[in-house]
């Protein structure tokens, strides 16, 4: 790459931004249009407000976070979107915008937001479109490798979860031709409350502003929301949802930090078969008052225990898979953070390919 020149301007000359398109949920039809929110992709549509390729960024919820959509897309009113590129590289800007922390461009208010009139008033330097393409390819294939894994990831999750409906839901574990029932489950399963089982233990706050720099995934109800430096609790370690998305369920192989926003489950109790059977559990929203998980209603529901053999016999295999997904996801985390170390010097000119 030869001698880049970098032009300064405002961010206005470079980009155009735009305020989102309402789209409730229940106006939403059947369709493959991506639907964004400042979180990312968070449902379809059968209309696109939008061409692709498209750059949104969060206005409100998830403030300054970077989406980058190839296909045609509706960007929600809680973002702002890149209505016009003005001759420059989408996916030089995507990982642009990455580096000036949209976030500090937080609007004053009630209301947390992102300040437009203030972002496009922004001094930047930028190469020229032909420079930017060769710098966003650089920066695209370590997003592609880590994409393919995680494509790996769902391979290996499917797998298990496929395992435990043929054994659990089905019926058809190991031995099942010649097993022996009593009333409907077969000898040494037992029908329980899930309290009777495990422990749903309450999170702690940790605001953004108090994390440390550190490895140790923060685990909010959407899933991995940053990284601390010290944990919560060890690892392996599940997740549940118990304010904002009720009910979702994520699983930590490692030591983790679980906000108060959701329960955890101690490594002790924590089991593959577990993962799985609240994974299909269908938690509601059960607190009147300020809508959640309430940890009493979640102990009451049943769950049917199998035998201590075949609950061993599916821990047995499913181990190795998940050791893979583990290994996976350390790829990942690798890969990010590289391209992460590179990003600025490549944005910036300081590293030369």
């Amino acid at each position: 790459m030869s001698q880049v020149v970098f032009h300064p301007q405002k961010l206005a000359d470079f980009i155009s931004l735009k305020r989102g398109h309402d789209l409730p949920e229940n106006q939403r039809l059947p369709g493959d249009i991506p639907v964004v929110s400042s979180a990312g992709i968070t449902g379809f549509h059968n209309e696109a407000k939008c061409e692709g390729p498209g750059v949104v960024t969060g206005r409100y919820g998830t403030l300054g976070e970077l989406h980058y959509v190839e296909a045609s897309y509706w960007p929600l009113n809680t973002t702002l979107y890149v209505d016009d590129f003005k001759g420059n590289d989408p996916r030089f800007v995507y990982y642009f915008l990455q580096t000036l922390d949209l976030a500090q461009f937080n609007g004053a208010g009630a209301v947390p937001g992102l300040n437009r009139n203030a972002l496009a008033m922004i001094d930047v330097a930028v190469p020229k479109p032909n420079d930017q393409k060769i710098v966003a390819e650089q920066l695209t294939s370590f997003d592609l490798l880590a994409d393919n894994l995680k494509r790996q990831i769902k391979i290996l999750e499917e797998a298990t979860r496929l395992i435990y409906t043929e054994w659990f839901v089905r019926l058809h574990f190991p031995g099942h031709e010649k097993a022996k029932t009593s009333g409907s489950l077969p000898d040494g399963w037992r029908q329980e409350a899930l309290g009777q089982r495990i422990e749903l233990n309450y999170g702690k706050s940790l605001k953004e502003s108090d994390r440390q720099p550190g490895e140790i995934p923060v685990f909010g109800s959407s899933g991995i929301v940053g990284s601390h430096s010290g944990a919560l609790s060890h690892g392996p370690g599940i997740i549940v949802g118990r304010k904002g998305n009720v009910g979702s369920i994520f699983y930590s192989a490692v030591p983790f930090f679980a906000i108060d926003t959701v329960y955890f489950i101690s490594p002790e109790q924590t089991t593959f078969f577990l993962l799985h059977t609240l994974q299909r559990m269908n938690f509601v929203s059960s607190d009147a008052a300020v809508p959640g998980l309430n940890r009493n209603y979640a102990y009451s529901q049943p769950v049917i225990w199998p035998s201590n053999s075949v609950l061993s016999e599916f821990e047995a295999t499913c181990a190795p898979i998940y050791e893979q997904i583990t290994t996976l996801a350390k790829q990942i985390a690798a890969l990010k953070s590289a391209r992460d170390l590179l990003l600025p010097r490549l944005i910036s000119g300081q590293l030369r390919l």
